[in-house]
Parts: structure tokens; C-alpha cells; sequence
């Protein structure tokens, strides 16, 4: 715990068995009070060695729903547990674990309700092994994000995120696409409802064992991106109405 808020962190998994124990090994129990694991269908044997290295709860998806139902699973289950604060980390040791400490005394001494790892600040992006074209991709989608959703931070594409439940509570995430784009729509409602957001420098490792998605399905997730941005736009416009900007129901 930190500070009377209960800590969960929260692992949206996909064939992540080669480095799910490294992770695991490297979150900050001292914070950390819960894990929970969400196996998306996994044709390896994840979800066996979630329980044998001792994940508090792991669900398994009997068929694959997404990156963004993944996280739709966890979420809920994190609110069912009581969580104050929530931390999706990557079970594919892309984001390093050892941040956590930095995002939890963020939004556990009240300072921003939503802190997100950022690869973009600093210079280390390239240098850690992203790709040239996500690079140019990233840093130009970002600048049309900024523009159209009125907000400025220096990337909206990490998956490295933590939330206070207040604002797990207050968005309507459950409306949100069960694909890659279902990160950016979360971000677009938590600046649509008013909270803030914090960045903090994360390190930028890619290697084989990390999951990435190929140049099809990046291109089909910038189409998206730019979608949800102009959804943003017409909506604080008042010039349409989106579904997912509506009231989300209470969870008990």
C-alpha cells in the first residue's frame, strides 16, 4: 500500500511466457499489494506460469478479445478488488518495472491522477531500438493529437500507464475498442472528463522476445488514432456525440 491506497498492478498477456517471471520478478512488492494477470488466449503456456510464480489472480480469455478487451478484463477486475491505484504494465519486459515507485508517489500523493511512462522524452527512443518508421510515425501522429484534442504531451502511444480509481471510475472504458486503439481512446476521455496527466522518462527496450505489432496493423492503428482524435474534437465542439464520452455505470 502506499499511503492507506491499495497498489494493483495489472498485466495484459498474449503468448508473454519467455519474459513474464522477469517482470514479475522486478515489480516493487514493498508498493505492489495485488497482481493481476489477463492470458488473451495465449497459444503458449502463460496463464500455467502466472500461477506457478505466484500472480494473485489470472484470467484466461477462452478466445482472443484484443489488446483492448485484455485491458477492459483487468481493469474491472482491479476495481472489484479495490484498488486505489493501478499500474498496466507489459508482461513483455518492454517497460521496466522498476518505475513503478515514480508512478505510484505521483498519484498516491495526489499530484496527477494519470502518469504515463514516456519513450518520446529525452533522446533514448531510437537508441533503445525503435524502429525509424514507429519513431516518424509516433512523433507525427502525437503532433496531430495535440492539435486536435487541445492537450500537449510528448507521446500518446506508450503502454505503460497508471490511474487512480477515481478516474477508472469517471471514463466509460468499457465502450472503447477491443483492439490496439483502445489505449488512445482512453486517453482521449480521461483529457475529454478533465483529469490531468503526468509523463515520466521510461527507458525504450525492443527486442525479439518483446510483442509488437507488424507494419499492417500499424497503419490500421493510425487510421484509428486519427479517428478517435476528430471523434474528440467534434465532441468538445459540441458538433457530435461518441458513445464513449458518455457516463460509464458505478462499479460497486
Amino acid at each position: 500500500m502506499y499511503k492507506g491506497k491499495k497498489v494493483v498492478a495489472v498485466l495484459p498477456a498474449y503468448n508473454a511466457a519467455r519474459t513474464l517471471e522477469k517482470t514479475y520478478r522486478e515489480i516493487p512488492f514493498d508498493l505492489v499489494d495485488e497482481v493481476i494477470l489477463c492470458d488473451d488466449a495465449s497459444k503458449d503456456n502463460t496463464s500455467e506460469l502466472a500461477r506457478a510464480i505466484g500472480v494473485d489472480h489470472v484470467i484466461v480469455h477462452p478466445d482472443n478479445r484484443g489488446y483492448g478487451g485484455n485491458q477492459k478484463s483487468l481493469y474491472n477486475k482491479a476495481l472489484e478488488e479495490g484498488a486505489d491505484i493501478v499500474i498496466m504494465l507489459h508482461p513483455d519486459y518492454q517497460y521496466t518495472p522498476k518505475l513503478i515507485p515514480a508512478m505510484v508517489n505521483i498519484i498516491g500523493d495526489e499530484l496527477y491522477p494519470v502518469v504515463l511512462g514516456s519513450r518520446i522524452l529525452g533522446k533514448g527512443a531510437l537508441q533503445g531500438g525503435m524502429p525509424l518508421y514507429k519513431y516518424i510515425a509516433n512523433r507525427a501522429l502525437t503532433l496531430t493529437q495535440n492539435l486536435l484534442i487541445n492537450y500537449k504531451l510528448s507521446e500518446y502511444h506508450t503502454g505503460y500507464r497508471a490511474f487512480s480509481r477515481e478516474v477508472l471510475e469517471s471514463i466509460n472504458f468499457n465502450a472503447n475498442s477491443d483492439d490496439f486503439v483502445f489505449d488512445n481512446e482512453m486517453l482521449s476521455q480521461i483529457i475529454y472528463a478533465g483529469f490531468h496527466i503526468a509523463e515520466v522518462t521510461c527507458p525504450t527496450k525492443y527486442f525479439e522476445e518483446a510483442s509488437s505489432i507488424n507494419f499492417a496493423r500499424s497503419s490500421k492503428y493510425g487510421l484509428g488514432v486519427l479517428r478517435v482524435s476528430v471523434s474528440h474534437l467534434l465532441q468538445r465542439l459540441g458538433l457530435g456525440r461518441f458513445r464513449i464520452y458518455e457516463q460509464p455505470k458505478k462499479h460497486a
